[in-house]
């Protein structure tokens, strides 16, 4: 499988910056990933949105049923990332 390069990233990131609204945004991504990427995706920002709040990963476990690996990578972007999550998350 190949892996993207920047000019494929770029092309990823201008087309969603392309989007005008949340309708356009979600056809978007319902004809780009599958229920199970959307999912995950939403099940991640659950997990940070909880992690912020300082809950604890049993807490947000019971609440959103993702794993404490999950979990984990989640809490190390908030910790080391590059404050994609807390961009997102401040607005």
């Amino acid at each position: 499988m190949k892996h993207s390069d920047k000019n494929d990233i770029s092309e990823l990131i201008n087309a969603i910056l392309s989007l005008e609204n949340a309708d356009e945004c979600a056809r978007f991504l319902e004809d780009l990933c599958t229920y199970k990427e959307i999912d995950s995706m939403v099940q991640r920002l659950c997990v940070a949105k909880l992690l912020k709040e300082g809950k604890t990963f049993q807490d947000i476990v019971d609440k959103t049923g993702a794993s404490t690996a999950t979990i984990s990578r989640v809490n190390r972007c908030l910790l080391y990332g590059n404050g994609g999550y807390d961009s997102v998350l401040s607005k």
